[in-house]
């Protein structure tokens, strides 16, 4: 799928779906998607074992895959995951865990999805624990 027309909130819910699908892949459950409250929102939510895991999505629509190797790329998606955006997202999973009584572990997580504007192909990132 050619994404050259897709707007800023077209590329971000893909690039949430996208990150959906990568963590199923990988062993989470998906709990809850985009809920949001006066403290901010939360992209997804996903369960993997014991903890929980609140996850912050960053979309990027790329012509090319950046070469993630080379230190001189003129930008990452992760350069929006700044202290302000993460402590929003903390804080909004501490009312969710009050709200929800949950009384196990759980974290604050990333993921960066670079999506291919020709043909619509995603390289994924996921980083635990960026609180």
């Amino acid at each position: 799928m050619n994404l050259e027309s897709f707007s800023t909130k077209d590329i971000g819910n893909l690039g949430e779906k996208v990150a959906a699908d990568y963590l199923k892949k990988h062993g989470f459950r998906i709990i809850d998607r985009n809920v949001a409250r006066k403290t901010g929102e939360l992209d997804i939510i996903a369960r993997k074992g014991d903890t929980l895991h609140f996850i912050e999505v960053k979309a990027l629509k790329r012509r090319e895959f950046p070469d993630l190797e080379r230190t001189n790329d003129d930008y990452d998606p992760s350069d929006n995951l700044h202290p302000y955006k993460i402590q929003k997202v903390a804080r909004t999973a501490e009312w969710y865990v009050a709200e929800k009584d949950w009384e196990g572990d759980w974290q604050v997580d990333g993921v960066l999805v670079w999506l291919r504007e020709r043909d619509g192909m995603a390289k994924v990132t996921y980083l635990p624990q960026i609180v």
